[in-house]
């Protein structure tokens, strides 16, 4: 086996008849037409594959897409890896309604590089060449391949072969691919079985190379698969690198859980999405407005979906103009900022136009609009400390670790980790690992945090605090329960909060009981002391005390008031004893062991007089609380 090395992947584009295969099967040999309708047909309908040895012996993949306007979706699914387009228009029939389109498309998904390709130029007069040469500079105007050169040929019969190739070699050489981020995308448009090798699953890799043996997610579902094998251009290879076309066996799924549109991404990338910002660009071809609200299909890598666009400080984007909006997807899908994607009309008929992702996790609740916009403007600008603090602001969670970070940006974690270091950040601890969030939001946290303990304290005085998951439904900011307890920490260092077990206090807060609580809380107290070594539950309590159904709650924060100034003490959950009878309870249990030297649970009752619910009950408190230890069904006191 060889290791592959980088290149890059040509694409085709142009109308249905204009010579796409036929071009691509004389500069390679290769037919790309594989399916038997299309060679019946003489049209392409899916995509199709090849590859174009250059002069230094490097190949370059081919994907030809199909020309059709019924077949957009497929030539969508081909066409977001493209780096260098061939872009076919015949000499006889000039520009056509899917030329305009395909030029759209390309424009929309960033290709930058591209040779405009007059085919069948054996058929017209040099001014008839000419003319199409100058239609195509009109129609090139404003787009991504603005200047591109344009070069005739008669594929059939070899005529302008030589140059094109030349062409093309100029293009690529020294061709920088795609930057890489560190993890591994490939969406799939094809998935198939071969008999006695299971799975297959072909695409061009995005963001980083992929090897034989590793870890994969498929995407969104989230299923694991393992790579087997891998194929470039028919080559078996031990790696693969981003902007390769490549085909894998995998291990571990079924073909029946893999479709066109699933993503397979490296193990560690697990984001998915159904609400993301993005800035849409309407193209001229569009002839109409896009409204606020309006739902759209969306089209990004080989997935599609059915989308409502959320327009964001504006009613409608006209064709030319480009804006903000939120995408609220029937479907989750895999995008990270900077992906580009398509929209068209709902029944598919019509492409309007597409931009490119900005913040992939999109808020529902986007007030104040106005930072909101600001915020995701500066997402635009690439990686830096301030479209980090940008992105944090964005976010429903207080935090995000490095690698989230470096997920959500599409960046390797070193540029991340390295951007992160400037004083502006707060670095927390969430539990399992460390996140970081901006000033803004971590003082907004702390101030949100003592006023709802204040809150608490004026509308429960005879609460010892308010309980931590209560707090934490009152922080605007998502923070995880594992992730709670350290913040939390964090909090009582730099402010006037105190934790106790899962309660939080002021400092200076001390629980009092008073009116008609006061008066519950003599009620309660007297009715342990009466009940001695069998005591009854709140529940019970509350019946007997004949309170209210909504005054169990009340009822509670009582008895935890009571064992705070100690007239009652928590034996277990839900049971609690009056000061004397438990201290009664203790002393019977001393005197027994320091005449016999041990007791079981048995006889400890019958020492109370009590059912042997509460004597293994007292017998565990004492356990714990490290006055006796029990060895088998016996206790014994703990010695020292």
């Amino acid at each position: 086996m060889s290791t592959a090395v980088a290149q890059a992947i040509i694409g085709t584009a142009g109308h249905i008849d204009h010579g796409k295969t036929a071009l691509i099967r004389a500069l390679t040999g290769q037919d790309t037409d594989r399916l038997k309708e299309e060679k019946e047909r003489g049209i392409s309908i899916d995509l199709g594959f090849a590859f174009l040895t250059l002069p230094d012996g490097t190949r370059a993949g081919i994907i030809d897409v199909p020309g059709h306007e019924r077949f957009i979706r497929n030539m969508l699914a081909g066409a977001h890896g493209v780096d260098l387009v061939l872009f076919t228009i015949a000499a006889d029939d000039g520009i056509m309604p899917q030329s305009e389109e395909h030029l759209d498309i390309l424009h929309l998904l960033g290709v930058r590089r591209g040779i405009f390709v007059i085919t069948k130029a054996d058929l017209v007069d040099n001014a008839r060449i000419a003319a199409v040469r100058e239609d195509i500079e009109i129609l090139a105007d404003g787009t991504s391949l603005e200047g591109a050169p344009i070069l005739a040929v008669a594929a059939p019969a070899g005529i302008g072969l030589e140059p094109l190739r030349a062409e093309i070699t100029r293009q690529l050489t020294g061709f920088q691919a795609r930057r890489p981020t560190g993890l591994f995308r490939l969406p799939v448009d094809r998935a198939f079985v071969i008999k006695g090798h299971g799975t297959v699953v072909t695409g061009t890799a995005m963001g980083a190379g992929v090897r034989v043996g590793q870890k994969l997610r498929v995407m969104p579902a989230g299923d694991e698969a393992r790579v087997r094998s891998i194929q470039v251009h028919g080559e078996s290879v031990e790696s693969a690198s981003a902007c390769q076309r490549v085909a894998l066996n995998l291990a571990g799924v079924e073909k029946t859980h893999l479709q066109r549109g699933d993503v397979l991404t490296d193990d560690g990338l697990t984001l998915t999405t159904t609400r993301l910002d993005a800035r849409i660009e309407i193209r001229p071809g569009s002839k109409r407005r896009l409204q606020h609200n309006q739902r759209v299909r969306f089209f990004i890598g080989a997935a599609e979906t059915l989308a409502r666009a959320i327009l964001l400080g504006r009613e409608e984007i006209g064709p030319k103009e480009s804006g903000l909006a939120q995408l609220v997807l029937d479907d989750a899908v895999v995008a990270l900022n900077g992906d580009r994607f398509v929209i068209r009309d709902e029944t598919n008929s019509r492409t309007l136009g597409g931009g490119v992702v900005l913040n992939p996790l999109g808020r529902r609740s986007r007030r104040p609009l106005e930072s909101y916009i600001t915020d995701l403007a500066a997402l635009a600008n690439g990686l830096s400390a301030a479209s980090i603090e940008a992105l944090l602001r964005l976010q429903n969670e207080l935090a995000l670790p490095i690698r989230r970070i470096a997920e959500l940006f599409n960046v390797p974690t070193d540029e991340v980790a390295a951007a992160v270091r400037e004083g502006r950040f707060v670095r927390l601890s969430l539990g399992d690992e460390e996140g970081y969030t901006t000033a803004g939001k971590w003082n907004r946290l702390k101030d949100e945090a003592v006023e709802a303990v204040d809150r608490h304290h004026r509308d429960q005085p005879s609460a010892a605090g308010l309980e931590m998951e209560a707090l934490r439904a009152q922080i605007s900011s998502a923070v995880a329960p594992r992730a709670f307890r350290a913040v939390l920490d964090r909090l009582v260092q730099e402010t006037e909060l105190v934790r106790e077990d899962n309660l939080v206090r002021r400092r200076s807060h001390k629980a009092t009981l008073h009116g008609d609580t006061a008066a519950l809380g003599r009620r309660v107290a007297t009715l342990l002391q009466e009940s001695g070594f069998q005591p009854p539950d709140p529940r019970q309590m509350a019946e007997t005390l004949k309170l209210a159904a909504g005054d169990l709650a009340r009822l509670r924060e009582v008895l935890a008031t009571l064992e705070r100034e100690g007239q009652v003490v928590k034996i277990a959950s839900d049971l609690y004893f009056a000061r004397e009878p438990f201290e009664a309870a203790r002393d019977k249990l001393l005197n027994y062991l320091a005449t016999h030297g041990e007791i079981t649970a048995a006889t400890y009752r019958d020492q109370l007089s009590a059912s042997r619910k509460y004597a293994i009950a007292l017998l565990d408190y004492f356990d714990h609380t490290g006055l006796t230890t029990r060895v088998g069904d016996l206790r014994r006191l703990r010695r020292h």
